[in-house]
């Protein structure tokens, strides 16, 4: 078949394989990907039903309130200490006492940003022992 001068065939773009092309498109970006890890706390927790009775001289009680407020509860009384000063205090306690067992307790009205900050506090003051109680209801 011939066809006349002023007659021209319009160009077309192959369709048939674009659903194939599309599938490995998604294919490769899936694969490829990668995803950030969210980083947390690395706690590590005892396994369970595990308990020791602790001398009452080797645990230091830390107690953030509903302001905000860090203190420190010793043969019932609550010192507060202000937030910069925590690290050295922690640091003494554990200087003398090797044993030391800090439990943190954070009342329910306490900011996390807070909470988060105490407990980087005593990680950086060398605390190996940290205990986190649970609010009392």
């Amino acid at each position: 078949m011939k066809l006349a001068r002023g007659q021209r065939v319009p160009p077309e773009i192959p369709t048939a394989s674009m659903a194939d092309i599309a599938f490995l498109l998604i294919v490769f970006f899936l694969v490829t990907t990668t995803m950030n890890q969210d980083k947390g706390l690395s706690l590590h927790l005892p396994p369970i039903g595990e308990s020791k009775e602790v001398k009452e001289k080797n645990v230091c009680n830390i107690w953030i309130n509903a302001s905000d407020e860090i203190a420190f509860f010793e043969s019932d009384q609550l010192s507060v200490v202000a937030f910069d000063q925590l690290r050295s205090q922690i640091e003494q306690r554990l200087a003398a006492n090797d044993k030391l067992i800090i439990s943190l307790k954070a009342e329910r009205g306490a900011t996390y940003r807070m909470f988060v900050s105490v407990l980087d506090e005593l990680k950086l003051s060398g605390a190996q022992r940290i205990s986190i109680a649970e609010p009392e209801q």
